[in-house]
């Protein structure tokens, strides 16, 4: 992750395809750069899309979850 908090580099592999590791670090960068995008007046546009991208990436974490318990 680079000190820049709107820079979030898409994953190089489909989401299944990542490591925990991985989907956890690409989470961070995700809710590290939320954060800085909710504080602007107004709320930028690519907002929408970041939040898309950690709702599939927090399904993708819950997924794997079940799976481990199941």
């Amino acid at each position: 992750m680079t000190a820049d908090p709107i820079t979030v580099e898409p994953p190089k592999h489909p989401m299944h395809a990542l490591t925990t590791y991985e989907l956890t670090a690409y989470r961070r960068q995700l809710e590290t750069a939320l954060a800085y995008f909710d504080k602007q007046d107004p709320v930028p546009a690519v907002r929408a899309s970041l939040q898309a991208a950690l709702d599939a990436v927090i399904a993708e974490q819950d997924d794997r979850k079940r799976l481990a318990s199941a």
